[in-house]
């Protein structure tokens, strides 16, 4: 048995002679990605994880970053009995 289970990715792809990951590359910080392999980029690119941050991101662009803002109240329409 050359590979081993993998604590990055947990797949079984870790190489237990040169303590590399063919999947992700572990332990590179970057993950492993090539221009010949296409369908690969898209399983592993940016929102096919969790993503942490950049959740919290999206919600602050859609909000124009507005740190240290105050909302403004909404009045509604006056109903008159």
């Amino acid at each position: 048995k050359s590979h081993t289970l993998c604590r990055c990715c947990s797949r079984h792809a870790f190489h237990r002679q040169h303590k590399t990951c063919a999947q992700c590359g572990y332990p590179v910080a970057k993950l492993c990605l090539y221009e010949w392999g296409q369908k690969a980029k898209r399983r592993k690119t940016t929102g096919t994880r969790c993503m942490h941050t950049l959740k919290d991101v999206l919600r602050r662009f859609n909000n124009r970053f507005g740190e240290n803002t105050i909302v403004k109240k909404r009045v509604g329409p006056i109903a008159e009995a």
